[in-house]
């Protein structure tokens, strides 16, 4: 009898939280546990002051992903998390390659391909430049090996991130529900009970 292959892909898990020592390590904990690859990590503030945000992208089926995103949102200072394929957000990584300088002046090749993938030079020295391109893997990948033949120096890329396509967004969210429900005075996690009802998008 034949089994049906796991339906394994890339998914973006993106967690608000509060800004606190420790929370990061705990969160990396969950994913360690159960022997999950973390493929990018980045923190970031959010658009609401004091809360930050986590994108989080691993290769996993969406139930493994499904139970993950639970077991973050267990964490006190976690406010909501939400996860989505790549076809659901928008994303982008950063990428920097230094090259020296005497090869992109004496090659009008080298300056034509760095057009192409719409690199733009950050910092240029006598013996080295710097440029920095936006996209996605693939795309920052390719002109890793389009550089090589040139006398790439080094290469570094950002982790991802991510927009979800569809989303009211968070701070709409929030500001709802302090409408609806206004507390009196500011409590400290006031809204933590009731975020399932909060933070849907």
């Amino acid at each position: 009898m034949s089994e049906h292959p796991i339906d394994r892909q890339e998914y973006n898990i993106t967690a608000y939280t509060e800004n606190q020592i420790g929370l990061l390590n705990r969160i990396a904990i969950i994913f360690s546990r159960r022997k999950i690859n973390i493929e990018s990590l980045n923190t970031s503030p959010s658009e609401i002051e004091g809360i930050h945000r986590f994108n989080i992208v691993i290769h996993e089926t969406e139930d493994v992903v499904r139970k993950i995103a639970k077991q973050i949102e267990k964490q006190v200072e976690v406010l909501k998390v939400y996860y989505n394929t790549n076809q659901e957000v928008i994303w982008q990584e950063m990428a920097l390659y230094k090259v020296p300088t005497d090869v992109i002046a004496e090659k009008a090749s080298v300056e034509r391909l760095l057009r192409e993938f719409g690199a733009r030079a950050v910092v240029i020295r006598k013996d080295y430049t710097v440029f920095e391109t936006t996209g996605h893997r693939e795309e920052t990948d390719r002109l890793i090996t389009v550089l090589q033949p040139y006398g790439l120096i080094e290469f570094v890329r950002s982790a991802r991130i991510a927009i979800i396509k569809h989303s009211d967004g968070f701070n709409r969210k929030l500001r709802e529900f302090e409408r609806t429900e206004p507390g009196s005075e500011v409590v400290e996690n006031e809204f933590l009970n009731n975020r399932d009802g909060v933070f849907s998008m």
